[in-house]
């Protein structure tokens, strides 16, 4: 679908992600995914093409600047890799890198930002909790100060790149209260008191560490608190919205795959005496998808346009989010309506792209919590 956006600049870009996608990623991902873990080669490979530096400043090694339909293409063009455990594996850094620019001070900035744009470290943003995700002003996670220091007790699950990360960006309530209680925290992975285990036999995401992070008397100096205490909710609401863009980018791209599994099947495979593609229900089956991927392209377009004009477009970023998860697991089944047998096959992109469609239904914000949201935004 024409992007009515594009300029010469941001197609250069997409067509840059798609060669180095084609080549250094899709040949080894399925054996990388059935491994558990990909090459940290990857990440410094990713952080010298530019990728981790939008947003970033230049003093860090980041790109000065912010496009989002950039950002949304290399998250298309990555998940047409098929292994979306990948994108998850590079990604948690995307979404905690900002708050410590953002709000921690200059010798932490100095010292971990140029480490993490490059690719040679990890962070995480740790906020989701043993009792709840996505009510994020029920965390439970406590930070008090004693003297110099902060001394933090709780836990935190299902934290991408929880076991590889070095440093991690953790949300703690420093005061009673729903919202206004919370604060955000810079920790490292050495600090006394902090532990963490991985998150084993996931249903997808096979190649992304997902792991339960441990805070039993965490002690970590008092300029590691990022912002002002009690003002970490507004800079955890604010970093939702890009990543919910990079899932409903990513999203696309799982989608255009399944539609080009379909195509490549259908023009193959013969039955009854003729290729699939002339039986009518397949042919319908293709139109269906194509219509679901143009609308969800479109909105999509449309939210990048107003991110860039410096809106906060909320409600949309949700309605798209919930829009794509259902547009993609539509996707997903009937690609393996199509391909049938052959696509239930391990190893095969539409089996795992299948059994990832949940994930995305759920990270980042669930459908049933995106719908509310998106009400809300509307006044009612």
């Amino acid at each position: 679908m024409e992007n009515p956006f594009d300029t010469e600049e941001r197609r250069a870009f997409r067509e840059t992600v798609r060669r180095f996608v084609a080549d250094e990623i899709t040949p080894y991902a399925d054996a990388w995914d059935e491994a558990g873990e990909i090459p940290w080669e990857l990440h410094q490979k990713v952080g010298a093409l530019g990728v981790f530096g939008f947003g970033m400043d230049e003093r860090w090694g980041g790109l000065g600047f912010s496009d989002c339909f950039m950002q949304a293409a290399w998250a298309e063009e990555l998940a047409q890799c098929g292994v979306g455990g990948v994108a998850a594996a590079l990604g948690g850094r995307s979404i905690s890198q900002h708050p410590i620019q953002d709000l921690a001070n200059d010798d932490i900035r100095d010292r971990v930002l140029p480490e993490i744009i490059s690719g040679r470290k990890a962070s995480s943003l740790a906020i989701t909790e043993p009792a709840g995700g996505s009510d994020v002003g029920g965390m439970k996670t406590t930070a008090r100060r004693e003297g110099g220091q902060y001394v933090i007790n709780g836990q935190k699950t299902f934290i991408t790149g929880g076991m590889k990360s070095d440093y991690f960006v953790v949300g703690a309530r420093t005061a009673e209260g729903k919202l206004d209680g919370i604060s955000l925290f810079f920790v490292e992975a050495d600090a006394p008191g902090f532990s963490r285990t991985a998150i084993d036999r996931k249903m997808g995401w096979w190649c992304s560490d997902q792991a339960t992070l441990y805070f039993e008397d965490c002690r970590i100096p008092a300029d590691n608190l990022l912002g002002k205490e009690g003002q970490g909710f507004l800079a955890i609401v604010n970093n939702f919205n890009g990543e919910r863009i990079g899932l409903i980018a990513s999203m696309l791209g799982a989608m255009k795959l399944c539609l080009k599994e379909s195509i490549s099947w259908a023009m193959e495979r013969e039955t009854f005496g003729k290729p699939l593609i002339r039986h009518q229900v397949i042919r319908h089956k293709i139109a269906d998808m194509s219509a679901k991927i143009d609308m969800v392209e479109a909105y999509l377009n449309q939210i990048c346009w107003l991110v860039n004009e410096g809106r906060t477009p909320v409600a949309e970023i949700s309605k798209a989010k919930f829009s794509a998860s259902k547009a993609l697991e539509f996707c997903a089944s009937e690609t393996m309506q199509i391909l049938g047998g052959a696509g239930y096959l391990r190893g095969h992109p539409v089996e795992r792209v299948y059994r990832e469609v949940k994930v995305q239904a759920i990270g980042g914000g669930s459908e049933e919590i995106m719908r509310d949201l998106a009400v809300r935004q509307m006044g009612l």
